[in-house]
C-alpha cells in the first residue's frame, strides 16, 4: 500500500471549499506536488519510471465526509521506459501516457491530506 513519504497539505483547496473555483484551485493544487508525494510510480502501467513532465487532474468526486473533504480523481501522467543508454540500444527512453484514479482525505481543520491509489 502506497504511504505518503511527506505530509501533503492542501490549504489553498481546503480555504477555496465552498467556492465556484473549489475545483479549479483544487486541481491545481495537486498538480503542484512532486510527483512522489503521489502513488504515480505504483500505479504504472506500461512504463518502469514516472516522467518529470507535468502531469494532469480531473476531479470525479467530492464528498463532505464528518471530519474530511473525500474528492476522487484522475491523474493523467508521463512514464518512460529506461533502457540502458548504450549506442546500440533499440529501446531509447521515451514517454508513455499512463493514468491512476486517487482518493485524497482533506482534513478540514488542518488540510492535511490522506492519499490512496484506488485500483
Amino acid at each position: 500500500a502506497f504511504k505518503n513519504p511527506a505530509m501533503i497539505k492542501l490549504d489553498k483547496a481546503l480555504a477555496a471549499w465552498g467556492k465556484p473555483d473549489f475545483q479549479s484551485v483544487l486541481k491545481h493544487e495537486i498538480a503542484q506536488l512532486d510527483h512522489i508525494q503521489l502513488p504515480l510510480q505504483q500505479a504504472l502501467a506500461t512504463g518502469n519510471y514516472v516522467s518529470d513532465a507535468p502531469f494532469s487532474v480531473a476531479i470525479y468526486s467530492v464528498t463532505v465526509m464528518e471530519k474530511v473533504l473525500r474528492v476522487k480523481a484522475g491523474i493523467f501522467y508521463q512514464g518512460i521506459i529506461g533502457g540502458c543508454s548504450c549506442t546500440d540500444d533499440p529501446t531509447p527512453a521515451s514517454d508513455i501516457n499512463e493514468y491512476c484514479a486517487v482518493q485524497l482525505d482533506i482534513d478540514l481543520v488542518s488540510a492535511s491530506t490522506a492519499v490512496v491509489l484506488l485500483t
